[in-house]
């Protein structure tokens, strides 16, 4: 396989790089940005080839260059994770990034005979539905079910689900979107391109750095592990016809940034992390404390029999702090 990764310098992306070189794929890494050096280098000793293009994906130059050497598979994931203040001081950097860019990606892939188009949606494009009773008391939202997305970034991820497959159908274009529920875990580091970083990064970085770790509230949600994005994602890259254009990815199960956080002082004992009290600042921004429905996994389980590695807590924890120790200078860079 050859795999072109739009957006592929952003954690998520570098997962994605790691799974598909892991299976001997050529990768080539499009970004505004190279990867840190300690990315490169552990991603260079894996036995595919790696490949790194650096420019602005709505420079048609570029975008030229990226589809001048043949490529079986495209996965779309540059975007702009906005919050509220650069919604309103840049919607055109936003919009621009994460919509208008997109189409003439997916012209080039059906010109120059691309086999398959990904796109990275996220679970932001359910948006209040996800937070509205109905949906709490079913426990799960289903690719079917209704999206109300509001923020700029929820917006322009269901407009690429949409643009996607209304292209697809028009040009009998191979692609297909996911969407992602909250996701940590290796590769995580601050980009600029997320205003905010994974709650769960940034008590990682407080633990690495000494420093007390306080929280506003809890913050339950179905966490997935970038290992596990990045296997759904390869899974769906190699399917010879996937049966739908639309698929969740999420862990199944539902804890909380606190229990990941006291789960972490028994491997970090010098961790001191609660709730905040009154008075009290946080030092961990939680992106709000509302309850919000879990991803339904059970497409992609029906129709591939995927499963995540990384559901529990335990085994979530257990292979991020591994993957810590084996990238000990990206790590120690990300966390300072």
């Amino acid at each position: 396989m050859n795999a072109l990764l739009l957006g592929g310098g952003g954690f998520v992306g570098l997962a994605i790089a790691e799974a598909l070189l892991r299976r001997g794929a050529r990768v080539t890494i499009a970004d505004r940005t190279a990867p840190p050096d300690g990315a490169l280098e552990a991603l260079q000793a894996l036995p595919g080839r790696i490949d790194v293009a650096i420019g602005d994906v709505r420079d048609p130059a570029y975008l030229d260059s990226l589809f001048a050497v043949a490529r079986d598979r495209v996965v779309w994931g540059a975007a702009i994770t906005a919050d509220a203040a650069r919604d309103a001081e840049d919607p055109e950097g936003v919009i621009g990034i994460n919509l208008a860019a997109l189409i003439p990606v997916l012209r080039r892939a059906r010109d120059t005979g691309v086999g398959r188009v990904l796109n990275l949606s996220s679970v932001a494009a359910y948006g209040e539905a996800a937070y509205e009773p109905a949906a709490l008391a079913a426990g799960v939202m289903h690719e079917t079910d209704r999206c109300e997305p509001i923020a700029l970034y929820g917006l322009t991820k269901f407009a690429t689900e949409r643009v996607v497959a209304r292209l697809a159908g028009l040009w009998r274009l191979d692609a297909l979107s996911v969407r992602l529920s909250s996701v940590f875990g290796p590769w995580e580091r601050k980009t600029g391109m997320r205003d905010t970083p994974s709650p769960l990064f940034q008590i990682a970085r407080l633990a690495a750095r000494g420093e007390p770790a306080r929280l506003a509230a809890p913050s339950r949600r179905d966490w997935v592990h970038s290992h596990d994005v990045a296997d759904a994602v390869v899974t769906l890259l190699e399917a010879p016809r996937p049966r739908h254009g639309l698929y969740n990815i999420s862990c199944g199960t539902r804890w909380s940034a606190l229990d990941f956080a006291e789960r972490l002082t028994r491997d970090v004992p010098a961790l001191d992390a609660r709730l905040a009290q009154a008075g009290e600042a946080p030092t961990v921004d939680i992106f709000g404390s509302r309850e919000r429905a879990a991803l339904s996994i059970d497409r992609l389980a029906a129709e591939f029999d995927w499963r995540p590695r990384f559901a529990a807590l335990d085994d979530a924890l257990a292979d991020y702090l591994a993957w810590q120790g084996a990238h000990r200078a990206y790590w120690s860079a990300a966390t300072h």
